[in-house]
């Protein structure tokens, strides 16, 4: 086997498009390691090759340990990584953008400096969540108090549905066991949906800071992106999961999570909804490796030139 030095790094093409990978993988009590461009998964019944350009998200359950030539391939094909505790899901790291174009952070930068296009992304982030609302001229207040009512309806409506009783959301920041089984179902299939976009988030190279209805933390563009799916997926499936069987419902959550969003595509969908809210109707060259400078009046010029002759400046 080769060093991780002599390995040159994945071109953009060799690499899959985010929204053709599976949406994440769970692992636990294995040692992982490289073999070639893949991953190796290795624990008491043998080793498992994974290629690593498939990987949307990998979780890290207990009792895993990670080479450091397992991090590196990882990081050169844009996976995302979350060390995963017995009870949850938090995302600690991940890996390089997949998308080579600065065009969807520019973007990004551009709205949220704003205001009213700021307040423009929220409203349009609002009727993907709920469509058929006409949101035109709300203040934020009057999304956010939709928002809760709809979100509370939702919560009353899947418990009817399934049966089960339900008091309100419970939620203690580290302390998965605060709540009973439906919340902590819920709890679970939220973090899977966080991993998930900030995964997507990162890959397309956009600011994870920078959100239009979250703001003040490091994940607040995340939790904007993981919220456009929450009430259409991550809550009904927390009460089928919760309304089966009270026990084990964190890990039993997560695998509902990961087989409907692999069946259903919502990394692409996710992928498409992000340019849908950053750069409609503009395409993207996603694997070009281009570099520009920046020159007056937004006109951009080659790198890689010295342009002494073309822009004199007399000292």
């Amino acid at each position: 086997m080769s060093t991780v030095g002599r390995r040159g790094a994945s071109s953009p093409r060799e690499l899959t498009r985010m929204g053709d990978r599976i949406s994440f993988i769970y692992l636990e009590r294995c040692t992982l390691h490289r073999d070639d461009n893949a991953l190796t998964a290795e624990d008491a019944t043998g080793v498992t090759h994974i290629p690593s350009a498939t990987i949307g998200t990998l979780l890290l359950g207990p009792g895993t340990r990670v080479t450091h030539q397992a991090m590196s391939v990882l990081g050169d094909s844009g996976a995302g990584v979350v060390w995963v505790g017995e009870q949850g899901v938090r995302f600690y790291s991940g890996g390089r953008s997949l998308n080579r174009s600065s065009a969807l952070v520019e973007a990004q930068a551009t709205k949220w400096a704003n205001r009213r296009t700021r307040l423009e992304v929220a409203r349009t982030m609002y009727q993907m969540r709920f469509p058929g609302e006409d949101v035109t001229g709300l203040t934020r207040q009057e999304l956010l108090g939709r928002e809760g009512r709809r979100v509370k309806d939702c919560y009353r409506t899947h418990a009817q549905r399934v049966g089960l009783p339900w008091n309100g959301r419970i939620y203690q920041p580290g302390d998965f066991t605060a709540g009973d089984p439906v919340n902590q179902a819920v709890t679970a299939a939220a973090q899977c949906m966080y991993g998930i976009a900030q995964t997507t988030v990162t890959a397309l190279g956009c600011a994870p800071g920078l959100g239009f209805i979250h703001s003040g933390h490091e994940l607040s563009f995340v939790l904007d992106i993981a919220d456009l799916y929450k009430t259409e997926i991550a809550l009904p499936i927390a009460f089928d999961v919760a309304a089966e069987d009270p026990e084990d419902v964190g890990s039993r959550t997560r695998r509902a999570i990961r087989d409907h969003v692999n069946k259903a595509g919502l990394l692409r969908r996710c992928v498409e909804d992000i340019k849908h809210l950053l750069l409609p109707d503009t395409p993207i060259q996603e694997d070009a490796d281009r570099v520009t400078l920046q020159s007056d009046h937004g006109t951009e010029v080659e790198s890689g030139h010295n342009h002494a002759d073309i822009y004199e400046v007399d000292w």
